[in-house]
């Protein structure tokens, strides 16, 4: 297994259309556990392929305590969601910025596992919010897309502060 860099914005290929998923095979299986190594190494609880540079319509939660219920979702689409909350979130590609984005309280969501079988699964909680979170990611945005111009301009001064302490 390898960690990969994690993107960070304004990186464009965060922005990128991903393409679908129509392989699924060995390199696919090595991608997702690099994935799921480069999430834990850098304490998140989601992960999306362009966050490491891919434009691949893939993504790795794990949003259990312990670190042990690793969920993939290949070519994944929300086919419907409902109510609404506030939650806080960050981002791995936003790092130092955490703030409240809408999401819906309970989502049913359609995908491909790592061998290309099709799924659907129901979630509610934090696992509905990763969900969202990352589905966003395949689509080419983020959770600062939410915010105010404001919170976006304060966001933005809070990465570039992270990354000048990261050189």
């Amino acid at each position: 297994m390898a960690l990969h860099p994690v993107v960070y914005l304004p990186d464009s290929r965060l922005r990128a259309p991903t393409q679908a998923i129509t392989q699924f095979d060995a390199e696919l299986k090595t991608l997702i556990n690099d994935m799921y190594e480069t999430m834990y190494h850098e304490n998140g609880i989601g992960l999306a392929a362009p966050q490491i540079g891919l434009s691949l319509k893939l993504a790795v939660i794990d949003v259990s305590e312990k670190r042990n219920e690793k969920f993939c979702i290949i070519n994944p689409e929300i086919l419907y969601a409902e109510g609404e909350a506030m939650p806080g979130e960050g981002c791995l590609s936003v790092p130092g910025v955490y703030d409240k984005a809408p999401r819906a309280l309970k989502v049913k969501v359609r995908a491909q596992d790592e061998n290309g079988n099709f799924f659907e699964r129901e979630a509610d909680g934090l696992l509905a919010h990763c969900f969202q979170h990352e589905i966003d990611h395949l689509n080419g945005k983020l959770f600062v897309d939410y915010l105010s111009p404001l919170k976006r301009q304060m966001a933005r001064k809070k990465l570039e502060k992270y990354l000048r302490h990261q050189k």
